[in-house]
């Protein structure tokens, strides 16, 4: 113990004497001598009485050193104390190193990387950039833009793209096979968010979620939390939907209406958050409860406030039963309770994980049936600090076991945890070990103040918002027609009658509730909007449409005076519909390049997003796995297919090559002028072999499943060297020859098409967001 430490409790015993035999608690205060910082200023949270929270204060752009905050203590000193050397002072905000790029160079070179310092990163030779080209240090302590990555050109067997390493880190394993492990560290004064280790997978991608060095003054922007949140728990909070259940579908969040949502939320009121803080934090809850219940729907609530013991404001049972309290009553007991009520001894995080458990216990042994379809999302705002109780590890993993019930694989799904670091000195990795891991999600978010939160909650669950979330579908089927049109509920068939009787089908994609994208060919130039009828979700078929859009440079005898018969360059077209579709379980757009709704599916995050990071994400592998639906007579059902595009410049030369033995008029002179850089190719049996599609199958979506619930368009069916289907589209599964080929029409090289009418804010219907470059 210090010397002044036990000076200040022997004035203490001199000053408060016995009084009839009993102490008399005597009131301890901490001074202010020494406390000052150069550069800014600081706030008492109960001036200078014991518990009290100095909290220090400095202009945009600088942080507080070497201290956050300071405690004052029942000994009446400071914790930790000021000290002469280093001196409490506001320092610039320093970005973590990024001089880790590998195969490449970072310039300029520095020790240190302060705030507006600007970097620019080129690759060796024999490689090439994925990511930012170049990034400038923020004020919340993070680069700007992607990690960058300099990528081999040659060929590779490599299963899964090279992730890269995030700036101030360091990372063990350079090979990225299936089942191969990359490991990750930061440098010191460094912590690690996202994922220590990561496996390539046998689908490309790898687990967990890119790691990200923080320093203490890092934190996450109110934009970072909108988008990563709000695509979690949108994506969440929908599939916990009934399949029978399609009233609200469409919406940003949609939720059963018979009480299969269970909400856990609870808030630090520890003398470590501020009273400005909890507050913020609670009319952020109640914004969050407010519009969750604007859906028509009554998930059940459990919020406690917590210090060293637990008050418990709403409890979950008051919800089972016949007589559920109403919204009204849970907003006035979060209205009512007082701040100043609080208990200050210190910090149980533990137990308030504990009395979670504890109402999950009794309705799992209520009803254990129904204890199985409800899905449960716990919500904390702390600072992670605990000074009593214990670590909550045990006990989470106690609350992931009553969830999993032994079957992680398929129950992980119900149970989703989210912690939002407040206050001004955050326990990052007290945090981690709490929060839901999941490939490709957030669960943990680090505040620089909880002010902005309310109205982060706000936009992340608009009901304005109806086509929001692009590409979400079930991520299961049992294969039978009614479960696969929810798996891929984008799928449009499409009949034309021609002018002069006769009938095309073709395929098409839902792209936003008016349009459907398809290929150019399926129509004629003098064809009727009118004679069309489309069939899409549970046996809906639309009559009629408002107008066929072809890309104005498809000229089908554009090539005839070469000897092409049929030129397919820009075979892409757009039906408008007359009137919206309604969005529901069975019918829901799917995403398409270089919009704002595709950068969330990817969860791709900030305001510097562009159509290449996008187009760097999904192609990033020299052959890229992707899918397209096709027509089983004989089952009467339709069905997925598989295949691989050539993407790499030497695979995509071999693939097109092959139209000079198999197409008419096509000529190794003629042949970039003919299967030009707007296709994409697949075909073949190296190194495997596709699946091929069929005549009835033009027109249809080339896509990619990012994760479990998204899909993403990345083409169009346009043509092939090859009629492997006897009878039409009869054979499914049709395999590819060696010498078969298809090409599809690239969505990245139509962009300026797609934006033009989808991304119209003129029309009477929603548009778009697509991104600026």
């Amino acid at each position: 113990m210090e010397l002044s430490v036990l000076w200040s409790l022997s004035v203490a015993l001199l000053i408060c004497p016995l009084y009839m035999g009993v102490g008399v608690l005597c009131e301890v205060t901490c001074n202010e001598e020494r406390m000052g910082m150069e550069g800014g200023s600081y706030t008492l949270t109960k001036k200078l009485e014991y518990g009290s929270i100095m909290i220090y204060h400095c202009p945009e752009g600088y942080y507080p050193h070497p201290a956050l905050t300071r405690s004052c203590l029942k000994s009446g000193t400071w914790k930790p104390p000021p000290k002469r050397r280093p001196p409490q002072q506001c320092k610039m905000i320093e970005c973590p190193n990024p001089l880790v790029l590998e195969s490449g160079s970072v310039l300029p070179v520095q020790s240190q990387y302060f705030v507006n310092n600007k970097t620019t990163y080129e690759c060796y030779s024999g490689y090439s950039l994925r990511g930012s080209a170049s990034r400038v240090c923020q004020v919340n302590g993070k680069w700007s833009g992607g990690t960058p990555i300099c990528s081999r050109d040659s060929g590779s067997e490599d299963r899964c793209a090279d992730p890269g390493i995030p700036a101030g880190a360091r990372r063990s394993g350079s090979s990225f096979g299936i089942d191969d492990i990359l490991s990750y560290r930061c440098d010191d004064s460094l912590h690690l968010l996202g994922s220590k280790t990561r496996v390539c997978q046998e689908s490309g991608q790898w687990t967990g979620t890119e790691p990200q060095c923080y320093y203490k003054h890092t934190y996450d922007t109110a934009l970072e939390v909108t988008e990563a949140f709000g695509s979690a728990i949108r994506e969440s909070l929908q599939m916990a939907a009934p399949v029978d259940d399609t009233d609200q579908e469409g919406k940003k969040i949609t939720i059963d209406k018979g009480g299969k949502l269970n909400m856990y939320i609870a808030m630090d009121i520890s003398d470590s958050i501020a009273e400005t803080d909890f507050n913020s934090a609670r009319n952020a809850v109640k914004k969050l409860i407010t519009k969750v219940s604007s859906f028509s729907v009554s998930p059940n609530y459990e919020i406690i406030f917590f210090a060293s013991d637990v008050l418990e404001v709403v409890n979950i049972i008051d919800f089972s039963g016949d007589k559920r309290k109403p919204l009204e009553k849970v907003l006035d007991d979060l209205d009512n309770f007082k701040y100043d009520a609080r208990d200050n001894v210190g910090t149980n995080l533990n137990l308030a994980f504990k009395t979670i458990l504890e109402r999950m216990a009794i309705q799992k042994q209520r009803n254990e049936m129904l204890f199985m379809e409800i899905h449960h999302v716990l919500i904390f705002f702390t600072d992670g600090a605990y000074n009593m109780g214990g670590s909550p590890e045990n006990t989470m993993a106690k609350i992931r076991e009553s969830v999993y019930m032994n079957n992680k694989t398929k129950r992980e799904k119900y149970l989703d945890v989210y912690v939002f670091g407040v206050g001004s000195d955050i326990f990052d990795e007290d945090i981690m070990p709490l929060v839901t891991k999941r490939n490709g999600e957030r669960h943990y978010f680090k505040l620089k103040n909880v002010i902005d939160l309310e109205k982060t909650f706000d936009d992340i669950i608009d009901e304005s918002q109806v086509v929001g979330v692009c590409g979400l579908h079930k991520n299961y089927d049992d294969n039978t027609p009614n479960t696969i049109r929810q798996r891929y509920p984008w799928m449009a068939r499409i009949d034309n009658t021609h002018e002069e009787g006769k009938a095309s089908k073709c395929m098409g994609s839902l792209v936003t509730r008016r349009f459907i994208l398809t290929a150019a060919h399926c129509f004629k130039f003098d064809d009727k909007a009118d004679n069309i009828r489309i069939a899409m979700g549970e046996n809906q078929v639309i009559k009629g449409a408002s107008r066929i859009i072809l890309h104005p440079d498809y000229n089908i005898n554009g090539k005839k005076n070469d000897g092409i018969n049929e030129f397919y360059d820009y075979d892409v077209a757009l039906i408008k519909l007359k009137n919206d579709v309604d969005v529901s379980i069975h019918i829901r757009p799917i995403c398409i390049p270089c919009t704002k709704e595709t950068s969330g599916a990817l969860r791709l995050v900030g305001e510097a997003i562009t159509c290449k990071q996008q187009e760097q994400l999904l192609f990033k592998n020299p052959l890229e796995e992707v899918s397209f639906i096709s027509y089983d007579k004989k089952e009467q059902m339709d069905q997925r297919s598989d295949a691989r595009l050539k993407l790499q410049d030497q695979l995509r030369d071999n693939c097109i090559e092959m139209a000079v033995t198999e197409v008419e008029g096509i000529t190794p002179l003629n042949l970039k002028d003919i299967v030009t850089d707007n296709f994409l190719c697949t075909g073949g049996k190296q190194p495997t072999r596709d699946n091929v599609a069929c005549k009835g199958d033009s027109g249809g979506a080339v896509f990619k499943d990012y994760d479990e619930h998204r899909t993403i368009q990345v083409g169009v069916i346009s043509w092939g060297t090859k009629n492997l289907c006897p009878g039409g589209n009869s054979d499914v599964k049709q395999e590819s020859s060696e010498k078969s080929r298809d090409f599809h029409i690239n969505l990245f090289k139509v962009v300026p098409f797609l934006k033009k009418y989808l991304g119209n804010d003129t029309e009477d219907y929603q548009p778009l967001e697509f991104l600026e470059n």
